[in-house]
């Protein structure tokens, strides 16, 4: 079966032996006789499933054991929600703006009764183009939120900042694509659809004394009832988890996260050098803070701009137009992603950008 080169941003590219895999257990995992999505999530063989699966990411990521390692649902939205309701513990929730979903973070934890939000640091000045220089933050406060990737920007922060209070981190977009020291975060989330697995997944790192702050909370959104219920208060995402184990197995057998992120940052770079020497595209992230998972770029015209995403499409190269509140094109290069999808890409824009230089607009 032909497949194309996806670029989307999520529900994103998984890698192919995955799916592979997952097409010859679907009817019968393990000699059950029963796919992964018919298996009760109390019985043995899926237990044994989310079991795998915490050791794989455990180990992948050199997550200490004074961690919890939870796979709930809700999305990386839902965090947002369930950060300020299980830390502020009536005390102030500092973030750093660099961005759409940072923005909505920021707005959810406004809502919740009783928490004060203050924005220590924002990009937003420059259409978050940069990520800004963070400043020291106060020990009375509950935790510093930042956002590792920006999916819609393209700019990411591969240095933690230095904190005397817990860090909690949304992952989301680049949670396996990079090393983090886990033990400089109070807290990581991601939802799973760009690096992990299905959509519907959302995977939560938290340091055990962060844990069980507050009494009183709706038990699903409680850290300390899901901890203890081992992910299974309710149903879990079961195949969701199934794939997620799949796509830790085959990152291990690729060198691990450092291993990814040496391929990833090879993708990156035969797109980003081939933008910068471009006298038809440009990137709209400054260099010092570019991504390597999310890839925005422009022409000079909404008009190219518009066609090359048609005409892209046309030619197999699917999901690249920008999102609709920044416009443009964004390749999304996640770690399924091929090198030589990034090469037929570059290609492309060649071919196009020779094309165009007379002006010349096929819509």
């Amino acid at each position: 079966m032909e497949r194309i080169y996806n670029f989307s941003a999520g529900p994103a590219v998984l890698p192919v032996p995955v799916l592979e895999k997952v097409q010859r257990e679907l009817l019968s995992y393990n000699g059950s006789g029963m796919s992964v999505m018919e298996l009760s999530h109390r019985s043995e063989l899926f237990q044994n499933i989310l079991d795998d699966a915490e050791s794989l990411i455990r180990e992948l990521m050199e997550i200490p054991e004074n961690y919890k390692v939870l796979f709930l649902q809700g999305g990386a939205s839902l965090q947002f929600d369930m950060v300020p309701m299980n830390l502020a513990n009536g005390k102030k929730a500092v973030y750093v703006n660099t961005g759409s979903w940072a923005k909505k973070a920021i707005s959810e934890a406004k809502k919740i009764q009783g928490v004060e939000v203050e924005v220590i640091a924002s990009s937003e000045d420059r259409n978050f183009s940069y990520i800004p220089e963070i400043p020291a933050v106060s020990s009375d406060a509950a935790y510093l939120h930042v956002t590792t990737n920006n999916t819609i920007e393209g700019t990411a922060m591969f240095d933690v900042p230095n904190s005397t209070v817990p860090i909690v981190a949304d992952m989301s977009s680049n949670i396996l694509s990079s090393v983090y020291d886990v033990e400089k975060f109070g807290l990581i989330y991601a939802g799973a659809q760009k690096n992990i697995g299905p959509a519907g997944l959302t995977l939560v790192i938290v340091r055990e004394d962060l844990i069980g702050q507050v009494e009183g909370l709706p038990s699903m959104l409680d850290f300390k009832v899901q901890a203890e219920n081992g992910s299974m208060y309710n149903t879990p995402p079961t195949f969701a988890i199934y794939v997620a184990k799949l796509v830790f197995e085959w990152i291990k057998e690729h060198g691990g996260v450092a291993g990814i992120e040496a391929l990833n940052r090879k993708k990156a770079a035969l797109l980003y050098d081939y933008i910068d020497q471009s006298d038809f595209f440009s990137s709209p992230v400054e260099p010092s803070a570019r991504s390597l998972t999310n890839i925005p770029f422009v022409t000079n015209s909404a008009e190219f701009d518009k066609a090359f995403v048609k005409e892209a499409e046309a030619n197999g190269f699917k999901n690249l137009k920008g999102h609709r509140s920044v416009g443009g094109m964004r390749a999304s290069l996640y770690n399924a992603f091929p090198v030589e999808g990034v090469e037929a890409l570059i290609a492309f824009m060649e071919k196009f950008a020779n094309a165009r230089k007379g002006g010349e607009v096929r819509v």
